[in-house]
């Protein structure tokens, strides 16, 4: 094994961890950190709101930055920024103002920064982006052409679409959101679409992917409202990300569907909910709990538990990277009593230093050529993230027991190529857990070909998320359409 590509197996614990999909370069705490507090958003800073693009300079090499702003739900300014050519997305910005015509932002994780004018038809913005260096950086509306994906849709749409705030008041939380839904009369049977894990946009943006943008549009095209949001202290959410666990994500959820009860334009004795990946843990979690859910759609959910899960993603993926089956060997083992020390805890209280210490015992049984490379700001980084407690609630939990609540019809796909949640364990595991109590509407189907994100792919390797152009093969979305369409029209019928 080349010393060189071994510091990849000890951040595959960084890598797993993302069970939504998201590519390693990407970094929870870059959106865990909301915002700061900035001024209230002016008439001429609404012209900012959508999507910018440009390019830097950097040395002859031309790196392209995609960049997002949004309206927070109180109002204010938020934005991220994605760098294409460099794999990451969802970079948050720390604060944005625009005072006149002069717009500023700030990139902590990364240390960078923005200053420039905006042009009075709000169609350019000429500014410099520091970052050790000024470079010159304009941005032009919209997306560049060449980072379009094929299946985006293009306005304007065939149905109405929305701008909303859903209100989690228990967790004083207010979600911004997009609500499309079908011309003519209602109500309309609707879908809640569910993010994974790690800080999300509404539209599970990533790479230059917009998944559930594309599923929104077919579900919509389909005859349903959807509503999707940005998780909280994510775009235009209030809140914090840091510090949630998946059950504060279910009360996110659970506000979502009474939103939507609530509108006059929505049947709501037809109302679902569509989870992916950790999103597939939430579906179960919310609709378990009764409020009449007509229908769940599980999208690479997990159905082992949390431990087991992170240790099939760990081979998976380590094989794939072309890793020994001696470095996998050794990676089981270091996450196994790493999460054995996790479970063990009774709260965070010193469990960083204590799995430091299990990281360090682990690297000295490497050969000491190979000790010698090991990543230690990673092995920190890894500490941090497992003593969080997302991840403590995370490893120790059991989806079964939600699944086997379940009444209402529920449809679980997952890709034959998905390293993330691998089929062969998780779907079975899912399909025990609703036969045991017998739910006869209950079907499990895996769809070969596809990754993670139900992209048709060559390997599954979330190494190629980025690379492809199809952002959610059509084969899945008409599965997912067909089903629920079923479902929806036979629950009309009974009324």
């Amino acid at each position: 094994m080349a010393s060189r590509r071994f510091p990849a197996a000890l951040t595959t614990l960084v890598l797993l961890l993302a069970v939504a999909g998201a590519p390693p370069t990407r970094t929870a705490s870059a959106q865990e950190v909301p915002p700061a507090p900035g001024p209230t958003v002016p008439s001429l800073a609404d012209s900012l709101l959508g999507d910018w693009y440009g390019a830097l300079d950097a040395g002859g090499r031309k790196v392209r930055l995609v960049l997002h702003f949004m309206k927070r739900a109180d109002g204010r300014l938020a934005g991220t920024m994605d760098s294409p050519d460099q794999g990451a997305s969802g970079i948050a910005m720390d604060a944005v103002s625009v005072q006149g015509a002069r717009l500023r932002f700030t990139i902590s994780l990364i240390n960078g920064a923005y200053e420039g004018v905006i042009r009075a038809d709000a169609r350019l913005i000429r500014g410099t982006w520091t970052q050790g260096v000024s470079l010159p950086l304009d941005l032009g509306r919209g997306v560049a052409p060449e980072q379009r994906r094929p299946q985006d849709p293009v306005k304007p749409y065939p149905y109405d679409e929305e701008q909303v705030v859903v209100e989690n008041a228990t967790a004083g939380v207010r979600l911004a959101g997009t609500l499309t839904r079908p011309r003519g009369k209602g109500p309309f049977p609707a879908a809640l679409l569910l993010t994974g894990s790690g800080p999300q946009d509404r539209d599970e943006a990533l790479l230059g992917h917009r998944p559930f943008l594309v599923l929104a549009d077919r579900l919509t095209r389909a005859g349903l409202a959807v509503l999707r949001c940005d998780d909280r202290g994510v775009g235009g959410s209030t809140g914090s990300f840091a510090g949630a666990t998946t059950l504060d994500f279910a009360t996110d959820a659970r506000a979502g569907v009474e939103y939507l009860k609530g509108r006059s334009d929505v049947d709501r004795s037809r109302i679902g909910l569509v989870g992916h990946s950790e999103g597939g843990l939430i579906a179960p979690l919310v609709a378990a709990d009764g409020g009449g859910i007509a229908f769940v759609v599980l999208l690479a959910a997990p159905g082992v538990p949390g431990d087991s899960l992170l240790g099939l993603q760990g081979a998976a993926v380590l094989h794939a990277m072309g890793e020994t089956d001696s470095v996998v060997a050794w990676n089981s083992r270091l996450q196994r009593r790493l999460f054995a020390v996790v479970k063990a805890a009774t709260d965070s209280s010193g469990l960083r230093q204590r799995l430091l210490e299990t990281i360090d015992r682990s690297v000295e049984e490497l050969p000491r050529d190979q000790r010698a490379v090991v990543n230690r700001s990673n092995m920190t980084e890894q500490a941090e993230m497992m003593s969080s407690p997302w991840f403590r609630w995370f490893v120790s939990y059991d989806p079964a027991p939600a699944l086997a609540r379940l009444a209402c019809p529920v449809l679980a796909l997952n890709g034959s190529l998905d390293m993330q949640v691998p089929s062969r364990e998780n779907l079975p595991a899912i399909a025990r857990a609703l036969a045991a109590d017998r739910n006869r509407e209950a079907r499990t189907l895996e769809l070969p070909g596809l990754n993670h994100l139900f992209q048709t792919s060559p390997t599954g390797s979330p190494a190629e998320y980025g690379t492809l152009d199809e952002t959610f093969a059509p084969a899945a979305l008409d599965t997912i359409a067909t089903w629920i369409e079923a479902r929806v029209k036979r629950k009309a019928g009974r009324r």
